[in-house]
């Protein structure tokens, strides 16, 4: 049985299912580990029986034997790394987002053109079950064209500090964070058209709210109060050249009566809920329907949708399927980011040519 040599390039919270879905595949072996963190480095590679642990990503990527990486490090060095393992002549899966400016990602196009390696971007919700069923519903018409879309990752307190706070490592807070995910699951089901322009707007007025009692949220692993330069919140209107729309809205504190997570798309000739239960509406025989599909798990399974990505990934690099999610989405979708943010800055509607 074939099996590709794997390493993992950042050892936070977030390598975790990256750890586990390699381990569940029977293709890959977990090879080596970096981390600036050497002591993290060495648990994890101890945990999952990695040969090699590293604290610069350059030595990792200089192992011959190697031919795949995952990177999970800080947004700011996802295009650093990723083109150096590129010109390394590794596969290369980036978790989201590709990186945090336009000229990065252009950068790391062509790094993939240059070297005719594989580029996955990790748009994990392209790969769960509940989305790709809706999906199969969009291919084959029954919902007609999507000509609306509306998504909401509302927290009432959830800013995770450390480097999520860090603008200068995270390139931004909830809209970079949670709201790449929302916008790319619904620009991927509109069948991904061309952006026309994008309206933005970003708050800070309530900071991290560390003060809060009684209620328990996620904390990176260096999370520090007192640190704090992101967005609380950030909506936008997103509208694409087929005259369908897109509105979004995220946020890390709110004064929310409680957290809300929806997706919606709508059709001509039908609609989908994927969050937070997938469920169908259509209409026949001049009667709306709700469609409630008989399936394992109606909710986004993160678990399970990060496994069938790092299943889908090595399959990619045996040849066996073409990545869901390739680079150029990927600067798509920093093109949406970055026009969101520079709307907001500046107070105008960010047109595209």
């Amino acid at each position: 049985m074939t099996k590709l040599k794997i390493g993992i390039i950042g050892a936070g919270s977030i390598s975790e299912v990256h750890f586990n879905s390699y381990q569940n595949n029977p293709h890959a072996e977990i090879y080596a580990v970096c981390d600036l963190n050497e002591e993290r480095a060495k648990a994890k590679a101890s945990a999952y029986g990695a040969k090699k642990v590293f604290t610069d990503y350059k030595e990792i990527l200089a192992l011959p034997e190697l031919q795949g990486v995952s990177i999970c490090t800080w947004n700011n060095s996802h295009a650093e790394i990723a083109i150096a393992a590129l010109e390394a002549g590794k596969h290369v899966l980036v978790e989201k987002p590709l990186c945090i400016t336009v000229e990065e990602a252009l950068r790391v196009e062509e790094a993939v053109r240059r070297s005719g390696k594989v580029l996955q971007v990790g748009f994990v919700r392209r790969y769960a079950s509940n989305n790709q069923i809706v999906k199969q519903f969009i291919d084959h018409e029954e919902l007609g064209p999507i000509y609306y879309a509306k998504a909401s990752c509302l927290r009432r307190l959830g800013n995770p500090g450390g480097w999520f706070a860090d603008a200068e490592r995270s390139g931004g807070g909830p809209l970079i964070d949670l709201g790449v995910h929302l916008i790319d699951i619904c620009w991927y089901l509109m069948g991904q058209p061309k952006v026309k322009s994008v309206s933005g707007n970003t708050y800070n007025r309530l900071g991290n709210r560390s003060n809060i009692k009684n209620l328990d949220f996620y904390k990176a692993s260096d999370y520090d109060a007192s640190k704090n330069t992101v967005e609380d919140l950030a909506n936008a209107l997103i509208r694409f050249e087929n005259g369908a729309s897109l509105m979004v809205d995220v946020s890390f504190t709110l004064h929310a009566k409680q957290d809300v997570l929806s997706v919606a798309i709508f059709g001509e000739r039908g609609g989908a809920e994927l969050e937070p239960e997938l469920h169908l509406v259509t209409e026949n025989h001049d009667t709306i329907l709700n469609i409630t599909p008989q399936v394992n798990n109606l909710r986004f399974d993160f678990k399970d949708a990060f496994q069938n990505e790092i299943n889908h990934f090595i399959d990619t690099l045996l040849g066996q399927k073409e990545t869901r999610s390739p680079v150029e989405d990927g600067v798509e979708m920093m093109k949406i980011l970055c026009a969101i943010y520079e709307s907001a800055e500046t107070g105008k509607e960010v047109r595209f040519s």
